[in-house]
């Protein structure tokens, strides 16, 4: 990812815009209404591209205006959240404040998938940010309908895909608080998700509901329920866990040694999407950042592209929580690779400062039990040499702006260099093996 990343990596372009231009954030279509310079045809576009359907391990939705509210108690009242209009505006409310995640929680309009595709392949026509997200665009159907997005996926070649959060990957920041209203809104979340996608919708769809880990008795609870109605995947943020009277806590500390067993035990995989992981923190040692805005300066993306999530999987590596937990397996999701062979070098660093520390050398640690999706933009050949190409999943991030126009893109920019058989791992076995599950 470029320059103007947040602490979410490439879900930066989430945050606010300027509102009086109504930019919502970043997302849209490219299969209906586009100009002819927009539009390809989808179904031409993959099969002339590859020899199979893809599983795309991260695309996304956009929640419905009732997604935090159908399943809540309307007695969470303003601790939870809802949309509500305020001075002429549609604006989300999460604990009683505006939430400026989103600039258009409502997402329409919003921009074409991909629409920033040119402006991190090194941004050639020095475009602003502004400039490159170009018109916006009525949201389409198949962004809130189960039913319309397989058509679309047959039209794209795609096979199967995971769903994750839009609004949702922001909530657990701004609920850090109050963990038992938290603990309601993403219940009802995840009801709610179970309802509109289905967490296995005709073995296509698997939408991934998100357990925040703020309590740990109900991350604990809700990942049973979960599991009880057949979720394959959950999500969790890759952070620290905030605590409501200040400081942080591991999610790898022994408290939650009881929701990590369950999901080892049973099998399901434990993604962490890219979200607002608390790291402005960091940021405002260096600079005030309280301006929540991506058009400031370029240092936040310096000081936080890569960081969240390397510190959360050394954590988790460090903190022995594999060594505890053999079965568990965990995916990187929205979060880029470019951070893992550092990573991995300070991990063996590490290893030959501490003999006996580790059970299992760490790389090899890394290589059993952690799963990526790269970026498009990632160089991924040189990648494959410390991180194994059966470790990595397609994300498309569709149809985000950030990511690509239609998801065999990601085959197109950065599998160039692979055979055939790589592609196809990469492109969609990997993803059936981790999962247990066959495209139909």
């Amino acid at each position: 990812m470029n320059e103007a990343a947040t602490s979410a990596a490439h879900p930066a372009f989430r945050l606010e815009f300027d509102i009086d231009v109504n930019y919502g954030y970043p997302a849209g279509g490219w299969l209906i209404g586009l100009s002819s310079s927009h539009h390809r045809d989808a179904h031409e576009g993959w099969e002339s591209m590859t020899e199979f359907k893809l599983f795309d391990f991260d695309s996304h939705y956009y929640e419905a205006l009732d997604a935090f509210t159908r399943h809540v108690d309307p007695a969470l009242g303003s601790r939870g959240a809802r949309f509500e209009v305020v001075d002429g505006r549609t604006r989300f409310m999460v604990g009683g404040e505006i939430n400026r995640y989103i600039a258009n929680p409502t997402f329409d309009p919003v921009a074409r998938p991909g629409a920033l595709h040119s402006w991190y392949r090194g941004n050639p026509e020095r475009k602003s940010l502004r400039e490159a997200f170009g018109d916006l665009e009525p949201i389409r159907p198949e962004y809130r309908d189960r039913d319309r997005r397989l058509e679309v996926m047959d039209e794209q070649g795609v096979g199967a895909t995971l769903l994750f959060p839009t609004l949702g990957v922001g909530l657990e920041e701004a609920l850090k608080g109050d963990p038992e209203a938290a603990g309601q809104v993403f219940s009802g979340f995840n009801l709610w998700l179970e309802e509109d996608w289905g967490y296995r919708y005709q073995d296509r769809i698997f939408a991934v509901p998100t357990v925040p880990l703020l309590d740990p008795e109900f991350a604990h609870d809700e990942l049973g329920k979960l599991l009880d109605r057949g979720t394959l995947v959950v999500n969790i943020r890759n952070a620290p866990v905030p605590l409501p009277g200040g400081g942080f806590r591991s999610p790898f500390d022994p408290l939650y040694d009881s929701f990590w067993g369950l999901a080892a035990e049973s099998g399901v995989v434990v993604a962490t999407h890219a979200g607002v992981e608390g790291y402005d923190v960091i940021v405002n040692m260096w600079e005030d950042s309280t301006e929540n805005s991506i058009f400031r300066s370029p240092l936040r993306g310096v000081i936080s592209k890569g960081r969240a999530v390397a510190d959360f999987y050394g954590a988790a590596i460090c903190q022995l929580i594999f060594e505890r937990f053999p079965a568990l397996r965990m995916a990187s999701v929205e979060n880029g690779a470019s951070w893992a062979p550092d990573l991995l070098h300070r991990l063996e660093d590490a290893a030959n400062r501490s003999p006996g520390y580790f059970k299992t050398e760490p790389t090899e640690i890394f290589r059993n039990h952690i799963w990526v999706t790269p970026f498009w933009e990632d160089d991924l050949a040189s990648l494959s040499d410390v991180v194994a190409v059966d470790q990595m999943l397609l994300g498309s991030d569709w149809p985000h702006a950030e990511g690509v126009e239609q998801p065999v893109d990601f085959v197109n920019d950065a599998l160039g260099w692979a055979d055939q058989s790589t592609k196809r791992r990469i492109g969609r076995e990997n993803a059936e093996r981790l999962l247990g599950v066959q495209i139909p």
